[in-house]
């Protein structure tokens, strides 16, 4: 067992279509440092059906997990008994793979006699910054994901208050479909990127849903709707008019979300603190570089610091669920080993459901 000043920590993660496992430490004055990541995509298993199939990615995180794991103390250069304390994600995301993931952290918890943490996907995200950067509290944030859209207000660890989210589709969720209904390969949001760097965002004029009103929701259905009917008004379509349409939607993207980052950042200074502060951008969509560099241009002209993590920890990884957990554990926590998956799982436990097109009272 490492100094338990500054604990060494095995995260695991399977919420969706990557199996991970990371060994991360944090000092004792709050610094972290990643031994190592090993990330296992399943790109390849859904690529044929056009986006993950859950019973697919739960036998394959089984199939995988333990070698996964494995890698990951070995990059390290470490045993299990040198690790002090095994977190996983236990929800939100798909219930086979929490499940998974939840039963091998249990396994060589109970083994090894290590304390347990069950960590939810979306804190992971939250708290990567302070990871990465070494981002102090209070901050805002703003995740976007394939299954999440929100802005949240960070003021410590678990205590979150979120601000915003989507009222219909999350926004790598309208990427994939976008990308689906142009009949560009899977992963969407990625290709959609690649696609648009070829093309000419003034072409089509797409919608900005909510922008300029007072709420701080985001809307993305609407505009996934506008780019089908383009897509089918200008068939059969060639390599051009795809590449425009996909520069056109992500710049009514850009243009959306900068504009909730831009009233959030007011909201913050009205009601948190009005000297200059940070906003964070995480998420897999956070790996969006066109997104990124107009967010940076809205913070940078409010004189606010932008921080996102590197690209490889933007998307789904288990040094961010190491990390989480690592926060926990220097503060005293611990789960039993009887904890429960939750494949719904809201960051603020406070916030009011959001009900809006396809969606059933969910409030993640």
């Amino acid at each position: 067992m490492s100094d338990s000043t500054a604990p060494t920590v095995l995260g695991i993660e399977a919420s969706c279509d990557e199996t991970a496992a990371s060994v991360v430490v944090r000092s004792q004055t709050g610094e972290g440092n990643i031994l190592s990541n090993v990330v296992l995509s399943q790109i390849d298993e859904h690529a044929a059906f056009g986006g993950v199939v859950p019973e697919i990615a739960a036998r394959a995180h089984l199939d995988a997990m333990d070698g996964v794991v494995r890698a990951a103390l070995h990059d390290a250069d470490k045993t299990l008994n040198d690790i002090d304390a095994i977190a996983v994600t236990a929800g939100p995301g798909l219930a086979g793979g929490l499940i998974v993931g939840s039963m091998t952290a249990k396994a060589l918890a109970f083994a090894a006699n290590k304390p347990l943490l069950a960590i939810n996907h979306l804190e992971g995200h939250a708290l990567t910054p302070r990871l990465t950067s070494g981002v102090t509290f209070p901050y805002l944030l703003l995740l976007v994901s394939g299954g999440h859209s929100q802005i949240v207000l960070v003021r410590d660890v678990g205590d979150y208050e979120r601000w915003a989210t989507t009222i219909d589709d999350a926004l790598g969720e309208a990427f994939d479909k976008t990308a689906k209904l142009l009949s560009l390969p899977y992963p969407g949001g990625p290709n959609v990127e690649k696609a648009a760097k070829d093309g000419n965002a003034a072409r089509f004029r797409f919608p900005r849903p909510l922008s300029g009103e007072e709420t701080l929701n985001m809307s993305f259905s609407g505009l996934k709707t506008a780019v089908r009917l383009e897509a089918e008004r200008n068939a059969p379509l060639d390599d051009q008019a795809v590449g425009d349409l996909c520069a056109s939607f992500q710049s009514a993207v850009c243009d959306v979300v900068a504009d909730r980052v831009k009233r959030s950042i007011d909201r913050y200074r009205e009601t948190v603190s009005d000297i200059p502060n940070t906003l964070i951008v995480a998420g897999g969509v956070a790996a969006n570089l066109t997104i990124r560099t107009a967010l940076e241009d809205v913070v940078a002209s409010s004189g606010w610091q932008f921080e996102a993590p590197p690209l490889n920890l933007c998307t789904d990884n288990a040094a961010m669920i190491a990390w989480a957990g690592a926060e926990r554990f220097a503060r005293g926590e611990t789960h039993g080993l009887d904890f429960e998956i939750r494949p719904r799982w809201p960051l603020d436990a406070d916030s009011q459901t959001v009900v809006g097109s396809g969606k059933r009272g969910a409030k993640v």
